[in-house]
């Protein structure tokens, strides 16, 4: 049944509690571009939930299915009406932290849910610039006192971001150029000889793992 029709009656009042959460979305995301984004599912159409996306982080279309927590709340009425804070992951596995705000009809049932996802990951990089413009020492910067090995998935993130929030950027909007050096950094620090690090680099670049083997080159 297309919920978008009936502009009368109980489906004419859901309707417009849609069209104006669509709007609180589309207001959200465009206030913060490129750091958080904003999703409002439709629950009244599981299989094609997501009526409006706006600053696109997930890679999700409009259409696509609800997630587990939208499902949980059509199955339970009584299900938390705002769940805050809650840890989260992208599908590139940048970190986020979301919240999720049910929207329920007069009658009490959730029709829609406005779900907000801030992208942790670039404000990382902004803390390190902080860091680095109140920083005193800055003795041995240029160079690495020691070339460790094995470096962890994580270790490998934070020396990524630490290279970029010297230019005060995040690692995706680094230039071609700058993204080269980069990778050419990380290969005489040693960090390709970690287990997987040309795809966790690609992935922090937002590049494929044959463009990181060619910077490296």
């Amino acid at each position: 049944m297309d919920h978008r029709v009936d502009a009368t009656g109980e489906d004419g009042a859901d309707e417009h509690l849609l069209r104006e959460a669509e709007k609180i979305a589309v207001a959200l995301g465009r206030m913060f571009p490129g750091l958080c984004e904003v999703v409002l599912h439709d629950l009244r159409d599981p299989e094609h939930a997501i009526r409006a996306i706006e600053n696109n982080l997930s890679g999700r279309q409009i259409g696509d299915p609800a997630t587990e927590l939208g499902l949980a709340r059509i199955a339970d009425p009584d299900y938390p009406g705002v769940v805050q804070n809650y840890p989260n992951r992208f599908p590139d596995g940048r970190p986020a932290k979301s919240t999720s705000i049910g929207i329920k009809n007069a009658a009490g049932e959730y029709v829609a849910a406005l779900c907000l996802n801030l992208d942790v990951s670039v404000l990382s990089p902004v803390t390190l610039a902080l860091s680095n413009l109140v920083a005193t020492d800055s003795e041995h910067r240029e160079r690495p006192l020691e070339t460790l090995r094995d470096r962890t998935a994580r270790e490998l993130r934070e020396a990524v971001e630490a290279r970029a929030a010297e230019r005060a950027a995040t690692p995706r909007s680094l230039s071609r150029e700058e993204k080269k050096a980069l990778v050419r950094q990380l290969q005489r620090d040693g960090y390709f000889d970690s287990r997987d690090a040309a795809q966790t680099i690609a992935d922090l670049l937002g590049v494929s793992r044959a463009t990181v083997y060619n910077y490296a080159k």
